[in-house]
């Protein structure tokens, strides 16, 4: 059995992992549907949304599995991520790297493992997307394809988590301090823990995690800008605001 090399940026990608707060949840029927959809689809009795940490991968979702998670060591998915195109072994039993392995010599059984990866917009491949037969078989295109899809899908999953935690997040560490920002009367602008006053936004990006984007409301249009309003009129054209990024 062939261990798996560990990615270059392997810190980088468990700090992204933990970054989801997800290791150790329950289950929850989004990602579930994910399983079932990628084992129907590729009519196999195993499919695994599995993520990898540092010593272990853990699986978020299951279908025709019992154990929550294996040593790493073992992990067909730890050599998935090495790489952001899948991994398909059609026989395990015939591959150097695992035949031999505790997962194809005993239970499950595995012969033909796929691994989609889960791939975030940071390049990070934390997991995997996989389904496992105890027969040697292929996929063919149009299953990869619904699976890349669906790898995909738990990616998005997994982003609108991490976004929900770094508001709420924000929320809590407002409200620790007593939910009071100390504002300029006449020009709006916030004052940080530095004596420093910065623009409403500014101070917002710096103490939470929100974004935001910009644009010119209509009686900011009237004001610093009439000959553009003028025009507008002159057109019949007067959209509602101008936004800029």
């Amino acid at each position: 059995m062939k261990t798996a090399a560990r990615p270059e940026n392997e810190s980088d990608r468990l700090a992204a992992l933990h970054e989801y707060r997800i290791l150790g949840t329950k289950p929850e029927q989004s990602y579930d549907d994910i399983t079932t959809i990628a084992s129907e689809t590729c009519q196999t009795p195993i499919a695994l949304l599995s993520l990898v940490d540092a010593d272990r991968q853990w699986f978020k979702s299951r279908v025709g599995l019992d154990v929550e998670e294996t040593p790493r060591d073992w992990s067909f998915c730890a050599h998935a991520i090495l790489s952001s195109e899948p991994l398909i072994v059609p026989d395990a039993h015939c591959d150097q790297r695992f035949k031999d392995n505790p997962l194809v010599a005993g239970e499950p059984g595995i012969r033909l493992y796929a691994g989609f990866p889960l791939q975030n917009d940071e390049d990070h491949r934390i997991g995997t997307l996989c389904v496992i037969d105890r027969r040697p078989r292929d996929l063919n295109p149009a299953q990869c394809k619904v699976m890349e899809a669906l790898a995909r899908q738990a990616v998005s999953f997994l982003e609108l988590r991490k976004r929900s935690i770094r508001l709420l997040d924000a929320v809590c560490q407002m409200e620790s301090k007593g939910g009071m920002i100390s504002t300029c009367s006449y020009c709006r602008k916030a004052k940080d823990d530095r004596g420093q006053w910065l623009h409403l936004d500014q101070y917002l990006s710096q103490h939470t995690n929100l974004n935001f984007s910009h644009g010119i409301c209509d009686a900011c249009m009237e004001t610093h800008f009439p000959e553009v309003v003028d025009l507008w009129n002159q057109q019949g054209h007067r959209p509602g605001g101008a936004d800029e990024s």
